[in-house]
């Protein structure tokens, strides 16, 4: 298509010749023979001003496309991977009763703050004061009974000693202390460990955290060791995230940093402290917890986090638009501006993709020029126009 220039240029030339021929006939009022002749002569004379117009085209300058580029930069690349996790305790433990009975209080929600020694629930201590005192009554009892044999015994040493009595009858006697002081022992033990379990019948924090979860209610008949409650201890705290076995030596290597949705420009430094050895059977990853080396109170239990793993490339790389990157079958290749304004088509290496980036770690040197926009569009050897 012609440029403006070029068709200014034209329109002059036409209207020179167009002029000369008019001018020609009007003042050449002839026979039509002869104003043939002369109108021969006239487009003869007009050929020299013509080709002056077309010389005039020919010297234009012809306009360069304009291209936008960068300068080839190589960095040292990182690998950066986010997973979703949540927050968690360091220690959560689920709290049960040591003795079965029927829940009859618990003063605690979720939620609720506890420190080490409160009580969290209550079981119905009837049976275990019957317990007790069923204890208490055998105690007595072989304290009678160790009371009345201890007697014996003295008598029968003292008959004994006198030759009134027999040494069968001696010895039967101190069997009889024998086996009434191991009666009293093991109704002294059966007595403290009723009052144990008595005592059992209070559900008591064994350390300062929150309960996280509720898992019994009152009026609820549990069993020995059955969940009532969870708690999370105060302390550490930790991200939760499932990984793909992809990752999983990423994980191990790679600088772990955790960020809070609720404060995104925040980070806080972490540290992989467990990492799952089977995967998960519905979801095929692997639970990894992190624990953050200095957490404050603005990270609270339950908060959806963000675990980025960062891990340093092999070697530099050199970072592109994707659109810079042209591939028409033979492999990755850059546009490069040449000293002349002129394209060469450059084949490069790609090591990776993300969702914007390109990683060139072949193909290209320090300082030369690429084209970034539109590469689709253009071809080898073309003049160019730059536009960094």
């Amino acid at each position: 298509m012609p440029t403006p220039h070029r068709q200014r240029s034209w329109s002059q030339c036409d209207e020179r010749r167009d002029s000369s021929l008019v001018s020609l006939h009007k003042k050449n009022r002839t026979p039509p023979a002869r104003r043939r002749w002369l109108l021969v002569l006239g487009a003869l004379a007009a050929l020299p001003l013509m080709s002056g117009c077309q010389a005039e085209t020919a010297s234009a300058p012809q306009l360069r496309r304009p291209v936008q580029v960068t300068r080839v930069a190589f960095t040292s690349r990182e690998k950066a991977r986010d997973f979703v996790g949540v927050i968690r305790a360091r220690y959560e433990t689920d709290l049960g009763f040591r003795v079965a009975g029927k829940i009859v209080a618990r003063p605690v929600n979720a939620g609720d703050r506890v420190s080490a020694g409160d009580v969290i629930a209550r079981l119905d201590p009837a049976d275990l004061k019957l317990q007790v005192e069923s204890a208490e009554a055998e105690w007595n009892a072989a304290s009678t009974n160790l009371a009345q044999a201890s007697a014996e015994l003295a008598r029968y040493t003292t008959l004994k000693a006198r030759g009134f009595a027999s040494i069968a009858d001696f010895d039967r006697k101190q069997a009889a202390k024998a086996e009434a002081d191991g009666r009293l022992e093991r109704a002294r033990r059966a007595l403290d460990l009723a009052r144990n379990q008595l005592g059992y019948a209070e559900l008591k924090a064994d350390a300062d955290g929150v309960i996280t979860a509720t898992l019994a209610e009152p009026g609820q008949v549990v069993t020995i060791g059955q969940a009532v409650v969870r708690i999370a201890r105060r302390g550490e705290r930790e991200a939760l995230v499932a990984l793909p076995e992809t990752s999983l030596a990423e994980a191990r290597q790679a600088k772990a940093t955790v960020r809070l949705w609720t404060e995104p420009d925040r980070s806080f430094a972490a540290k992989l402290r467990e990492l799952s050895p089977q995967a998960d059977p519905a979801t095929r990853t692997y639970a990894a917890r992190f624990t953050l080396t200095d957490p404050d109170d603005t990270v609270a239990l339950g908060m959806t986090a963000t675990v980025q793993l960062v891990r340093a490339a092999d070697q530099p790389s050199i970072r592109l638009p994707l659109a810079a990157i042209l591939n028409r079958g033979d492999g990755p290749s850059v546009f490069v501006v040449t000293d002349a304004d002129a394209l060469a088509l450059r084949p490069v290496q790609v090591a990776s993709f993300n969702e914007e980036t390109a990683f060139v770690t072949a193909g290209l040197r320090p300082g030369e020029t690429v084209v970034t926009l539109g590469v689709q569009k253009l071809t080898a050897g073309a003049k160019v126009r730059t536009i960094e």
